[in-house]
């Protein structure tokens, strides 16, 4: 059940026609169809004026979201990436060249992927107004992060893809 202050949140979101930053992640196993789709999602919603913020990710959501924040202006696209991006597979290197707003985090690098990538999708949620997670019923980190969204009293929209 949603609370007052839930509430408010929302309300002032749709009352806000200003710059929104939408954090859009998701599970790597996405099928193209839902690849192009996610890569529309972050593209409309960039040209309409947002910011979009995600994570790394060579397939999948992450990897759908930056491209489309990309064809239509990369300056709106911020990624924080859960350890270095030496640690990124080559394909998120090249698709992150002359993207300015990437965010490494060093301090992270002698940690799991699974440990690195739940404090990155927290500092994700810190650093948006809403949250867009697109998974499946099994994906317990993404879970977890949209429990910890609805807990900082985010926007949470979830689409589960089984």
């Amino acid at each position: 059940m949603p609370t007052i202050d839930t509430l408010v949140e929302e309300l002032k979101l749709i009352q806000n026609v200003g710059t929104r930053r939408i954090a859009i992640i998701g599970t790597r196993n996405l099928s193209l169809m839902h690849q192009q789709l996610v890569e529309m999602l972050s593209y409309a919603l960039v040209i309409s004026g947002n910011i979009i913020i995600t994570s790394g990710g060579a397939s999948g959501v992450n990897s759908a979201v930056i491209k489309g924040a990309c064809r239509a202006d990369q300056n709106k696209l911020e990624v924080i990436l859960p350890q270095t991006i030496g640690q990124q597979p080559t394909e998120v290197q090249n698709a992150l060249i002359g993207v300015k707003g990437v965010l490494e985090h060093p301090d992270r690098q002698n940690m799991t992927l699974a440990d690195a990538s739940r404090i990155c999708n927290r500092e994700i949620v810190e650093n948006s107004h809403q949250l867009i997670t697109f998974l499946y019923h099994d994906s317990h980190t993404l879970k977890e992060t949209i429990e910890y969204a609805h807990m900082q009293h985010k926007i949470v929209t979830v689409f589960y893809l089984d």
